[in-house]
């Protein structure tokens, strides 16, 4: 096995020796990664960093191309039978990391490891039950045909499906949850070398390797021998080793370093919208926010194209309703526009005319941004103080499930994984719902979206988001913000790479030329 390649001494990266001596080699391709793994077991965490080191070990029924399209991966073909039963014929001649065939009893094994409760062993259910929604159960039909069947219709079931990986009962038998947490016998194009903590996860191309989803070419084996996440948690020491050439990849590549990458004449800049939506919450069962006027107020004040041009260096995409631009369902709204003296008579026809004091609560990572839009909303006569919180204690304050809120204004976000609006619109904005936290309650909107959680027509799906879509835009209980675009640092080098919405770095197709 080829040493892992000499990093950036200047950096002042923390590397054990025994991974210093050699030289970059053109087989190995490294990643400048944020966060360590939590654990390497597909089945018990909820980190997008996690899952990203895990995709590339371990492959799924379905899969997402790099639009984000779902596609056939270890399933050769999915069949709706009705709108509560899905059968998924499995490919032949999959093989385990260790050699062993894959069979239909594994990825039933490994989808009752995350849908029954106390599956895991000694009592532990998943994490990640929640995002298979109303499974009912999942058996083996035939010899090579897995049947999942759900309690109700949930049609984004498929878009679910790329969380989950398959395991290896056996290997799962065999070695026990708590093995699964640092050892692996997957199914992807990788297989793991070497995980040093709080360092390097060393992954090896697994030549025997099906080929994943035969439409994203090219398929087969990996291109390089090794792919490599070197842990670089700080920003400064990930761009450094992006332009000295030490690295390939690095995410979470700050705005304000943008320029310099693409200065430099071996790297360069991608983007992706993310997943996640801003908005601002205004708690509609206080005595100012229940008005619809002095929340127009609000969304009037903020002049979102400067915050995004300024502020966030143009890369994020601006929204007028809780959908990303790139959600299913998601379809152009009548925009709010930047208008403080509209603003103010707003606030003077609400009774308000020499305007009104609130508190903003964020987090630490939001501060600056939620003071920026503090001043604009100061400027309209929202004289606005931001109070910055712990997560947990903004999410018991805020999100609470129909009790009582106390705050006045919160500046946070909600993510969308699947790109579906049912698990963005129904959390934030249905009646007493978990993500709810500006409190709105409009009992049209729940049916709407009850129903169009079930609807398997997906035109009339659709059409229906669209008509939730319009109602939350004339209501307003939020000011929706924007979307934040992923921004990757990246080797001219790389080819057969490009980002994905979902946050995944997906090598199966990457090379070092």
């Amino acid at each position: 096995m080829n040493a892992l390649p000499r990093l950036l001494l200047a950096t002042a990266l923390a590397t054990s020796p025994a991974l210093m001596p050699a030289a970059v080699a053109a087989e190995d391709l490294i990643i400048g990664f944020t966060l360590d793994a939590d654990t390497l077991d597909p089945a018990n965490h909820r980190k997008r960093e996690t899952e990203t080191v895990i995709r590339n070990i371990y492959d799924g029924l379905l899969t997402r191309d790099p639009d984000m399209r779902v596609v056939p991966e270890i399933a050769e073909s999915m069949t709706q039978v009705s709108p509560t039963i899905y059968d998924f014929k499995i490919r032949s001649g999959i093989k385990f990391h260790d050699g062993t065939d894959m069979t239909a009893e594994d990825v039933k094994f490994s989808l009752d490891r995350v849908t029954v409760e106390g599956a895991m062993g000694d009592g532990q259910t998943s994490p990640r039950q929640g995002l298979m929604g109303p499974v009912a159960s999942v058996e083996i039909v035939d010899g090579d045909t897995v049947r999942i069947t759900l309690k109700e219709p949930w049609p984004i079931l498929p878009a679910m499906l790329p969380n989950q990986q398959i395991v290896s009962k056996a290997f799962v038998e065999a070695n026990g949850t708590a093995g699964m947490a640092t050892m692996t016998n997957g199914t992807g194009p990788f297989k793991l070398g070497e995980w040093r903590k709080g360092d390097a996860i060393i992954l090896q191309r697994f030549d025997d390797y099906y080929g994943g989803a035969p439409d994203i070419e090219p398929v087969g084996a990996a291109c390089v021998d090794r792919a490599i996440f070197k842990i670089i948690p700080e920003s400064a020491s990930r761009v450094a080793a992006l332009l000295a050439g030490d690295v390939h990849i690095i995410n979470e590549l700050p705005t304000f370093s943008i320029a310099q990458v693409k200065a430099n004449a071996g790297t360069d800049v991608m983007t992706v919208n993310g997943t996640r939506s801003f908005f601002l919450a205004m708690n509609m069962q206080g005595e100012v926010f229940d008005d619809l006027k002095v929340r127009q107020a609000a969304a009037h004040a903020i002049d979102k194209n400067l915050i995004i041009d300024r502020i966030l260096d143009g890369t994020a995409a601006r929204i007028e309703g809780i959908l990303s631009p790139d959600a299913f369902g998601a379809s152009e709204l009548p925009a709010v526009a930047y208008d403080p003296e509209k603003a103010k008579a707003l606030l003077a026809e609400a009774g308000y005319p020499d305007g009104i004091a609130i508190t903003m609560d964020t987090e630490g990572a939001f501060k600056d941004t939620a003071e920026a839009i503090a001043s604009m909303l100061t400027n309209a006569g929202i004289r606005t103080t931001v109070a910055v919180g712990e997560s947990a204690q903004l999410t018991e304050k805020w999100r609470t499930a129909g009790k009582p809120k106390s705050g006045d204004m919160y500046f946070s976000s909600w993510g969308n994984g699947s790109l579906d609006p049912f698990d963005i619109f129904t959390p934030t904005h249905k009646t007493n719902d978990r993500g709810n936290s500006a409190g709105y309650a409009n009992p049209a909107l729940d049916t709407l979206l009850d129903s169009a959680a079930i609807e398997m027509d997906v035109d009339k799906r659709a059409a229906m988001y669209r008509e939730a879509e319009l109602m939350i835009n004339a209501d307003q209980p939020y000011v929706y913000l924007w979307v934040p675009q992923d921004i990757y640092g990246v080797s001219k080098k790389l080819s057969g790479w490009k980002p994905s919405a979902d946050s995944r770095i997906n090598l199966h197709d990457a090379c070092i030329n």
